[in-house]
C-alpha cells in the first residue's frame, strides 16, 4: 500500500453516558456507551471496549478472506470469537489481551495445513492487531465439514 488512507468517524454526546457515532462514509449511525461495568454504564449497547475487540476480530476475518481468496483455499465456513481482557496495567485501564478463536471449516483433509498457514498468516498481517499494544492470544481451529 503506497498511499495513505483515512477513515473519519465522529462522535456526538446525546445524554448520560450515551453518544452517537457516525461517518461521512455511511448513511447510518451507531450508538456507543460506557459499558455497564463502569459507573452509569448502559447495558445492551456497543461500547468502545466492544468496538476495539470487534475491530481486531473483524480485521482477522477480512484479512483471512483476502489471503484465502488469493491462495485459492476452498473453505465452507469461517467464524471467530474474540474476547478482550480489560484490566489496570501501570495504573491505567487497558485492553491488555485479545483472545481470538477462529474456526475454519474445509471440505478436503488435504487443505488442512494450507488453511492453518493462511489463518496464521492472516493473524500476522492483521493491520488492527499490528496497531495496538494488546497481546493477541491466537487459537485457530481447522475442521473438516464431514465431521461437523
Amino acid at each position: 500500500m503506497s498511499e495513505a488512507h483515512y477513515y473519519e468517524v465522529a462522535v456526538k454526546w446525546q445524554a448520560d453516558r450515551l453518544g452517537v457515532m457516525s461517518s461521512p462514509d455511511f448513511g447510518n449511525t451507531l450508538e456507543v456507551v460506557t459499558p455497564p461495568q463502569f459507573a452509569k454504564g448502559i447495558p445492551d449497547k456497543w461500547s468502545p471496549e466492544h468496538l476495539l475487540v470487534a475491530a481486531v476480530n473483524s480485521c482477522l476475518m477480512t484479512t483471512f478472506l483476502a489471503i484465502a481468496e488469493n491462495s485459492k483455499l476452498a473453505y465452507e465456513h469461517f467464524e471467530s470469537t474474540g474476547v478482550g481482557k480489560l484490566e489496570i496495567v501501570d495504573g491505567k485501564y487497558m485492553i491488555s489481551e485479545v483472545a481470538l478463536k477462529p474456526v475454519i471449516i474445509i471440505n478436503n483433509h488435504e487443505d488442512k495445513e494450507k488453511a492453518m498457514r493462511i489463518i496464521q498468516k492472516s493473524e500476522a498481517a492483521c493491520l488492527i492487531s499490528n496497531s495496538i499494544k494488546s497481546k493477541i492470544i491466537f487459537t485457530p481451529e481447522i475442521k473438516l465439514a464431514a465431521t461437523v
